[in-house]
């Protein structure tokens, strides 16, 4: 499928066009549905990025031990330094937001899912009204 000239992608330009072929939608068509599949993979993925990042910072540590004694009166030593407390800095920020975007993500997932069951059972009162004429 080419539309817009993007292949396998059709671009909704009006909220009617959601409605399908000729704005007709029937009684009780489920055409927009909510799906918490790609929120909770887009968690258990930073979630899983937060673990690996985990022993990142003893794995520098490691790298840099012996480092002072074997460089001797080396001037880059202090860059050296600044560099990997600025990695350290970077990588917890990295885990902390990760941390924090998981349980997010997954929020998200369950808000929508509630959203749906509200609306839902907003309707049942105009469907019942319907079903009894």
């Amino acid at each position: 499928m080419v539309e817009n000239g993007v292949s396998g992608v059709a671009v909704v330009q009006r909220l009617s066009d959601l409605a399908g072929p000729a704005g007709g939608g029937g009684a009780g068509r489920a055409d927009l549905k909510h799906s918490d599949g790609p929120w909770l993979r887009a968690a258990r993925g930073a979630e899983a990025l937060c673990a690996h990042l985990g022993p990142v910072p003893s794995q520098l540590a490691a790298a840099h031990e012996g480092l002072v004694a074997g460089a001797g009166a080396l001037s880059a030593l202090a860059e050296l330094g600044a560099v990997r407390t600025s990695w350290e800095r970077r990588i917890a920020a990295a885990r902390g937001e990760c941390a924090g975007l998981g349980g997010a993500l997954r929020a998200v997932a369950r808000a929508q899912g509630e959203t749906n069951e509200t609306v839902r059972a907003s309707f049942t009162p105009v469907a019942d009204k319907a079903g009894a004429r």
